[in-house]
C-alpha cells in the first residue's frame, strides 16, 4: 500500500500515530503498509478521511486523491 506510505511520509507523521488513529498497534499498521495484510474496510475509510483523499485512491484504482 504505496499510497498510504507516501501519505503518511509527505505529512511527517509516524506510523505510530497513524496507527493511534486507526486503534492498532504500530506493529499491526507497519503490517498493512508493507502489504502483509489487508486493511479492513473500516480502516480504509478512516485513512480516507483523514487524508481528505479518496478510498479509490489509496487503493491505487484512481490516479485522482479527489473526492467527487
Amino acid at each position: 500500500m504505496n499510497r498510504i506510505r507516501d501519505l503518511r511520509e509527505d505529512r511527517e507523521l509516524k506510523q505510530r500515530q497513524v496507527a493511534e488513529l486507526l486503534g492498532m498497534s504500530q506493529q499491526n499498521y507497519s503490517k498493512i503498509e508493507s502489504g502483509a495484510t489487508d486493511i479492513t474496510s473500516e480502516k480504509l475509510i478512516l485513512l480516507a478521511d483523514f487524508y481528505q483523499v479518496s478510498v479509490d485512491y489509496l487503493l491505487g484504482l484512481s490516479k485522482n486523491p479527489r473526492r467527487d
